[in-house]
Protein backbone atom coordinates (compact mmCIF):
# COMPACT_ATOMS: atom_id res chain seq x y z
CA UNK A 1 0.00 0.00 0.00
CA UNK A 2 1.32 3.71 -0.82
CA UNK A 3 2.66 5.47 1.86
CA UNK A 4 -0.39 7.96 1.06
CA UNK A 5 -3.24 5.87 1.24
CA UNK A 6 -1.67 4.80 4.88
CA UNK A 7 -1.65 8.24 5.79
CA UNK A 8 -5.34 8.96 4.65
CA UNK A 9 -6.22 5.81 6.42
CA UNK A 10 -4.44 6.78 9.82
CA UNK A 11 -6.18 10.35 9.59
CA UNK A 12 -9.44 8.74 9.28
CA UNK A 13 -8.71 6.47 12.58
CA UNK A 14 -7.62 9.49 14.26
CA UNK A 15 -11.03 11.69 13.29
CA UNK A 16 -12.54 8.39 14.19
CA UNK A 17 -11.43 8.32 17.46
CA UNK A 18 -10.63 11.76 18.27
CA UNK A 19 -13.13 14.27 16.49
CA UNK A 20 -13.14 15.70 13.28
CA UNK A 21 -9.86 17.38 12.03
CA UNK A 22 -7.72 15.10 14.72
CA UNK A 23 -6.19 13.38 11.79
CA UNK A 24 -4.53 15.93 10.17
CA UNK A 25 -3.84 18.12 13.41
CA UNK A 26 -1.78 14.98 14.61
CA UNK A 27 -0.53 13.88 11.07
CA UNK A 28 1.15 16.24 9.23
CA UNK A 29 2.65 15.25 5.46
CA UNK A 30 6.17 14.66 6.94
CA UNK A 31 5.52 11.51 9.25
CA UNK A 32 6.48 7.97 9.14
CA UNK A 33 4.84 5.26 8.46
CA UNK A 34 5.74 1.86 10.39
CA UNK A 35 4.07 -1.19 9.72
CA UNK A 36 4.09 -4.97 11.57
CA UNK A 37 4.91 -7.81 10.13
CA UNK A 38 1.10 -8.44 8.46
CA UNK A 39 1.60 -4.35 6.71
CA UNK A 40 -0.56 -2.76 9.22
CA UNK A 41 0.19 0.46 10.78
CA UNK A 42 2.00 0.14 13.89
CA UNK A 43 3.53 3.51 14.68
CA UNK A 44 3.36 6.88 13.15
CA UNK A 45 6.42 9.18 13.73
CA UNK A 46 7.86 12.51 13.21
CA UNK A 47 11.23 11.91 12.71
CA UNK A 48 12.52 9.68 15.08
CA UNK A 49 9.80 10.44 17.81
CA UNK A 50 6.77 8.42 18.16
CA UNK A 51 3.12 10.36 17.77
CA UNK A 52 1.15 7.34 18.29
CA UNK A 53 0.45 4.12 18.01
CA UNK A 54 -2.02 1.96 16.71
CA UNK A 55 -3.40 -1.28 18.91
CA UNK A 56 -3.70 -3.98 17.30
CA UNK A 57 -6.39 -5.29 19.95
CA UNK A 58 -9.13 -2.58 18.92
CA UNK A 59 -7.33 -0.90 16.08
CA UNK A 60 -7.44 2.59 17.52
CA UNK A 61 -4.44 4.73 18.53
CA UNK A 62 -2.36 5.38 22.23
CA UNK A 63 -0.91 8.99 22.37
CA UNK A 64 2.63 9.48 23.51
CA UNK A 65 3.86 13.35 24.90
CA UNK A 66 3.96 14.54 21.50
CA UNK A 67 0.41 13.31 20.16
CA UNK A 68 -0.83 14.72 23.26
CA UNK A 69 0.31 18.15 22.64
CA UNK A 70 -0.86 18.25 19.08
CA UNK A 71 -4.77 17.28 19.99
CA UNK A 72 -4.58 19.50 22.85
CA UNK A 73 -3.42 22.62 20.71
CA UNK A 74 -5.59 21.40 18.21
CA UNK A 75 -9.06 20.62 20.49
CA UNK A 76 -10.27 23.88 22.69
CA UNK A 77 -11.13 22.42 26.47
CA UNK A 78 -12.83 20.42 27.97
CA UNK A 79 -12.21 17.96 24.99
CA UNK A 80 -10.60 14.54 25.57
CA UNK A 81 -9.35 16.06 28.91
CA UNK A 82 -8.84 15.38 32.33
CA UNK A 83 -7.91 18.00 34.61
CA UNK A 84 -6.51 17.24 37.86
CA UNK A 85 -5.59 19.50 40.98
CA UNK A 86 -2.06 20.74 41.38
CA UNK A 87 -1.32 18.45 44.39
CA UNK A 88 -1.52 15.69 42.00
CA UNK A 89 0.35 17.37 38.65
CA UNK A 90 3.80 16.39 40.08
CA UNK A 91 3.56 12.87 40.23
CA UNK A 92 0.72 12.20 36.73
CA UNK A 93 3.80 13.98 35.32
CA UNK A 94 6.24 11.57 36.46
CA UNK A 95 3.88 8.91 34.66
CA UNK A 96 1.92 7.98 37.52
CA UNK A 97 -1.83 7.31 37.55
CA UNK A 98 -4.04 10.05 38.67
CA UNK A 99 -6.54 9.45 41.08
CA UNK A 100 -10.47 10.14 40.76
CA UNK A 101 -9.73 12.26 43.64
CA UNK A 102 -8.01 15.19 42.39
CA UNK A 103 -9.94 15.24 39.28
CA UNK A 104 -11.45 18.84 39.32
CA UNK A 105 -13.20 18.52 36.05
CA UNK A 106 -13.46 16.54 32.72
CA UNK A 107 -14.86 16.33 29.25
CA UNK A 108 -18.44 15.00 29.71
CA UNK A 109 -17.85 12.95 26.84
CA UNK A 110 -15.06 10.57 28.02
CA UNK A 111 -16.33 6.95 28.74
CA UNK A 112 -14.01 4.08 30.48
CA UNK A 113 -11.14 3.09 27.88
CA UNK A 114 -11.11 6.36 26.17
CA UNK A 115 -7.35 7.51 24.98
CA UNK A 116 -7.22 11.32 26.89
CA UNK A 117 -5.02 14.33 27.25
CA UNK A 118 -4.38 14.73 31.48
CA UNK A 119 -3.85 18.05 32.32
CA UNK A 120 -3.63 20.88 34.83
CA UNK A 121 -5.86 23.65 35.40
CA UNK A 122 -4.16 26.07 33.33
CA UNK A 123 -4.00 23.12 30.61
CA UNK A 124 -0.40 22.73 30.28
CA UNK A 125 -0.57 18.53 29.33
CA UNK A 126 0.87 16.54 32.19
CA UNK A 127 0.67 12.91 30.38
CA UNK A 128 -1.45 10.75 28.53
CA UNK A 129 -3.35 7.38 29.31
CA UNK A 130 -6.93 5.43 29.29
CA UNK A 131 -9.24 6.44 31.42
CA UNK A 132 -10.77 4.01 33.52
CA UNK A 133 -14.47 5.85 34.63
CA UNK A 134 -16.60 7.41 32.64
CA UNK A 135 -16.90 11.66 33.16
CA UNK A 136 -19.58 11.23 35.84
CA UNK A 137 -17.52 8.60 37.37
CA UNK A 138 -14.61 10.31 37.31
CA UNK A 139 -16.57 13.23 39.46
CA UNK A 140 -18.57 11.54 41.81
CA UNK A 141 -15.56 8.95 43.33
CA UNK A 142 -13.26 9.81 45.68
CA UNK A 143 -11.51 6.85 45.18
CA UNK A 144 -9.72 4.64 43.32
CA UNK A 145 -8.18 5.15 39.80
CA UNK A 146 -9.65 7.83 37.43
CA UNK A 147 -6.65 7.55 34.47
CA UNK A 148 -4.00 5.07 33.77
CA UNK A 149 -1.11 7.17 32.68
CA UNK A 150 0.87 5.92 30.05
CA UNK A 151 3.75 9.04 29.50
CA UNK A 152 3.94 11.39 31.45
CA UNK A 153 5.57 14.81 29.90
CA UNK A 154 8.37 14.54 32.46
CA UNK A 155 9.58 18.08 34.57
Amino acid sequence: MRSAELLRRARVIADYQFGKGAGRALFGDDVSIELSSSSRIRQIKEGTVRIATLRARDGLFTLSPLGGERLRRHFAPPAHRVVVDGEAAPFVRQGKTAFAKFVLSCSPLIRAGDEVLVVDEDDVLLATGRAVLSAREMLDANVGAAVHVRYGVGD
